[in-house]
């Protein structure tokens, strides 16, 4: 079985009443239930905990990691990003959400700044799947809706996607990459845009399935392990 570690800032909803009633046990709660109902192991951990909830062993113990940050990007120890970042490197898939898109680990695994355009207005957002045959896409329709949510616009200041699934439309005109798809070393990482606190997004039917499909692509893969040193060589040189 799959463990996955869901990490959330989880400062909003202890300060927001609006954010609270939506998410009373918090953003990591509700995406961890979504993921359990598909069949996945899930631990949670939050900023507030010892070593952000995110000790050696944990990390050890986890497939995939997803993380969810808006208010407090900078108060994640570096040295907390690091080893998160060494587990990415080493096969540990990432799925980063929403607002993550500014969190210390994305930004140091794209080397850019991660901005983007954005707007909070209530509007619609369609996100169209534009890769059909991603493993990611697995019981979606073509499109689908999220009533609410807040608007991510281009340009989205990241490295070009090794695979884009999905684009996204909202009502004020504006375009997105809202799926993204990377590799660094042997992780695979995975930028999925929806997902504002004030809207019940992670409730909601497709997204519990694009997140269930997405952990399951990041999740390593039993294959053979590099070596990096000198080399002897396999046939004869003589």
């Amino acid at each position: 079985m799959t463990r996955v570690t869901v990490w959330n800032e989880f400062r909003h909803e202890k300060h927001n009443d609006d954010v609270a009633d939506i998410y009373p046990d918090g953003i990591h709660t509700a995406i961890a239930n979504g993921l359990e109902e598909h069949g996945f192991e899930t631990h949670t951990a939050t900023l507030d905990d010892p070593e952000h909830g995110l000790t050696q062993g944990v990390l050890d113990d986890t497939d995939v990691l997803t993380w969810w940050g808006h208010r407090a990007h900078d108060e994640v120890a570096d040295h907390i990003v690091e080893r998160v970042h060494e587990r990415v490197l080493d096969g540990m898939g990432l799925l980063v959400l929403h607002s993550g898109h500014y969190s210390k680990i994305f930004k140091k695994l794209m080397g850019t700044s991660c901005s983007l355009k954005w707007r909070e207005a209530g509007e619609k957002e369609r996100l169209w799947t534009v890769e059909p045959s991603h493993p990611i896409t697995a019981g979606l329709e073509e499109s689908f809706e999220v009533p609410k949510a807040e608007m991510y616009g281009e340009r989205f200041d990241v490295p070009a996607p090794e695979t884009l699934v999905f684009n996204s439309w909202f009502e004020g005109g504006e375009v997105f990459r809202s799926g993204c798809c990377y590799t660094r070393g042997s992780g695979r990482i995975f930028y999925f845009r929806p997902g504002h606190e004030t809207y019940p997004i992670y409730y909601q039917d497709e997204i519990k399935q694009v997140l269930a499909n997405a952990a399951e692509w990041a999740a390593p893969v039993d294959g053979p392990t590099p070596s990096f040193d000198n080399a002897d060589p396999l046939e004869d040189l003589r």
